[in-house]
């Protein structure tokens, strides 16, 4: 009889034991995914919760606890240590969404969800307007670069792009146009090599390709890429403006290709604004007045538009032309006559006069 009274009382212990588990695992669950909206956590979610490399679970949860993303840390703990053991939480920046719940906050930390600042470089930016982008970037992880003229400093790295060009002195051209995002951790160094394997990803192996067919190499497909990008100012006129540009190349008429004006004055620290007359006279090799064929290296990040147009020019007989004075939305005039371009250029002057009045 005191044998089967203690087995049910064995029996009933384990039970209540059992019960208890139960109900501790199934309100950690709910708890764990209640998502409350509270307005610390709203607060905290407009600052940045720096996670360090090496800190121990413990720390986490307290700190993320004073922060009020956490209402406490012992049950996150304990759900962690006997329910889900092994978890790793990721070091870095994070904010927290309003409202959250402590299963999203682990969620977050073991992925490496971390905060994230964008910046965008436009199609048509040259070095000298990337460097003062990247130069004024805020919360980039402290480095020694931090200057425009430290920028620049940082594209005379032509190794990230010598086995394409070999002729690359900097990395002008190869900075490639997009919306990039960064963390605190990041370095301007990393940007710049981020930059130049978005270039390597977009001039794919079929560009490639094409540029071989048509006795081109990189630096050659970039820089009039980069002529293309500037003059160009609506989309639909990329083609027909490399056509301009290929058939005066193969004429060995000079390309009269005012941005190469533009970037010689900038290369030499002396661009006014405006184009002067002793710009279209500089003696420089970006001068495409003054030197026929093409500068010896990009002006500027051209757009994945403008390196297959370089490579697809429309077949015309166009070898001139100027921005349109009959319309104002940036198209341009085209002609196959000397004739026919001094007569666009002369309306464009007129418009210009009767706008100035």
């Amino acid at each position: 009889m005191q044998q089967k009274s203690r087995s049910k009382i064995t029996f009933r212990s384990f039970l209540l034991l059992f019960l208890i588990g139960v109900i501790a695992v199934t309100g950690g669950w709910f708890w764990l995914n209640a998502e409350i909206n509270r307005p610390h956590t709203h607060q905290a979610a407009q600052k940045i919760v720096t996670i360090e490399p090496g800190a121990s679970t413990s720390i986490i949860l307290a700190r993320l606890q004073r922060a009020g993303i956490l209402d406490g840390e012992l049950p996150v703990k304990l759900w962690l240590r006997f329910i889900e053991p092994g978890r790793k939480f990721k070091a870095g920046d994070y904010a927290f969404k309003s409202p959250i719940s402590p299963r999203q906050v682990i969620n977050q930390l073991v992925r490496g969800d971390v905060a994230t600042q964008q910046f965008t470089i436009p199609e048509g930016y040259n070095q000298y307007d990337i460097a003062r982008v990247l130069a004024g970037l805020q919360g980039l992880k402290q480095s020694a670069s931090a200057a425009p003229e430290d920028m620049l400093r940082l594209f005379r790295n032509p190794s990230l792009i010598s086995d394409l060009d070999p002729a690359a002195t900097t990395l002008e051209g190869y900075l490639f146009p997009d919306t990039y995002e960064y963390t605190t951790n990041t370095t301007h160094e990393q940007l710049v090599e981020v930059m130049v394997k978005r270039f390597r990803r977009v001039y794919t192996a079929d560009l490639q390709n094409r540029a071989a067919q048509l006795g081109m190499g990189t630096r050659q497909v970039v820089t009039l890429a980069s002529l293309i990008e500037k003059e160009a100012k609506l989309d639909s006129e990329r083609e027909l403006i490399s056509s301009v540009f290929q058939r005066r190349l193969k004429l060995g008429v000079p390309l009269a290709c005012d941005p190469t004006v533009i970037y010689a004055a900038l290369v030499e620290g002396k661009y006014r604004g405006k184009i002067y007359q002793s710009d279209l006279d500089r003696d420089s090799a970006y001068n495409t007045y003054k030197q026929a064929g093409l500068p010896p290296g990009p002006i500027a990040s051209p757009g994945r538009r403008s390196i297959q147009a370089a490579l697809n020019p429309a077949e015309t007989n166009y070898l001139y032309f100027v921005v349109d004075a009959a319309k104002n939305d940036g198209s341009h005039k085209f002609s196959a006559s000397s004739a026919d371009h001094e007569n666009a250029v002369r309306l464009l002057r007129q418009a210009e006069r009767n706008g100035g009045k």
